[in-house]
């Protein structure tokens, strides 16, 4: 149903395209015939929306994946380097979801692990919407910022790293199918800031697939049963990444194709001194004003990227 949704969606956006297209036409062909010129703004004004209506249509055409029109998990690890890493995750975890917020979609942070002194150690968000995972799956990767560090009493240049994972959500009884004795659930105490009853009771949830060894981990709900819901929809998504990045593997296997193992290598980078500048490595697609990048203006590296894998 929500692939039907989504593909009338996109039938109903490119008729109504096109009626306002021809109602355009109609009036450009007014202007002219009766030599009107005060039309002319109103005309570029709607040339200009029409346009931007186009180019959003015209990249949800780029959309071909098995899961582009669903949600996504987005995991976050910060690397080495203690709290610079983890307060430069911080600032990755605010600028997805200012980026969510952009564009109307919800999003819910379902786990967060926080800093000894500041940021945070990993987090998971849900983020919801029509074509999420499509527009996100070009961020998984690792995320590189330069900057003069305000944890440093020298305020000496530092270079920061954090693991962002991109996962697909998965329908539970359609895309995965587990077998209830191929898990081990244990439950522990929450760990950082949370509250007294959250430190007294073994609240948080750590699932185990054991054919896998995928682990998926939550301890930011409030209740254990919550804790487990969460933590099963993130196993069930790793499960659901992991299937589809064996088929990958073995389409470009048919295909002859080289398949990079490193996947990990830092996809961009985000130099806030001694210049401002936001570079995506696998595109050349740089920005100046890095502030806006941070504060969730990602849509230019996002269909960049998407247009550049077109024919790959």
């Amino acid at each position: 149903m929500r692939e039907l949704r989504g593909k009338k969606n996109l039938v109903n956006g490119w008729r109504e395209l096109e009626k306002k297209a021809a109602d355009l036409q109609e009036m450009i062909a007014l202007a002219i015939e009766e030599e009107d010129s005060s039309l002319k703004e109103e005309i570029q004004l709607e040339l200009k929306k029409l346009s931007s209506r186009f180019e959003q249509l015209e990249s949800q055409q780029l959309f071909t994946g098995d899961y582009d029109s669903r949600n996504a998990m987005l995991a976050f690890h910060a690397g080495a380097g203690g709290t610079e890493s983890q307060d430069w995750a911080n600032m990755l975890l605010r600028m997805y979801l200012r980026w969510a917020e952009r564009h109307d979609y919800g999003a819910e942070v379902l786990d967060v692990s926080p800093g000894e002194e500041a940021g945070i150690k990993s987090a998971i968000v849900e983020i919801k919407g029509d074509y999420v995972y499509g527009y996100l799956k070009s961020e998984h990767g690792v995320h590189r910022l330069v900057r003069l560090s305000p944890f440093d009493a020298d305020h000496a240049r530092h270079t920061s790293f954090v693991l962002v994972e991109v996962l697909p959500e998965a329908e539970e009884t359609v895309d995965v199918k587990i077998n209830p004795e191929d898990l081990r659930i244990d439950t522990f105490r929450s760990s950082g800031p949370g509250g007294q009853h959250m430190q007294k009771t073994s609240s948080a949830v750590r699932i185990t697939h054991l054919p896998t060894g995928l682990v998926a981990t939550c301890q930011g709900q409030r209740s254990q049963h919550q804790n487990k819901e969460a933590a099963l929809k993130v196993l069930y998504s790793r499960l659901l990444e992991l299937d589809r990045k064996k088929k990958e593997v073995d389409r470009a296997r048919i295909k002859g194709e080289r398949i990079e193992a490193a996947w990990g290598n830092q996809i961009r980078s985000y130099v806030l001194h001694p210049y401002k500048m936001v570079k995506d490595h696998r595109t050349n697609y740089e920005v100046h004003d890095a502030e806006a990048v941070l504060d969730g203006e990602l849509d230019g590296f996002i269909t960049d990227y998407l247009r550049s894998r077109v024919g790959k």
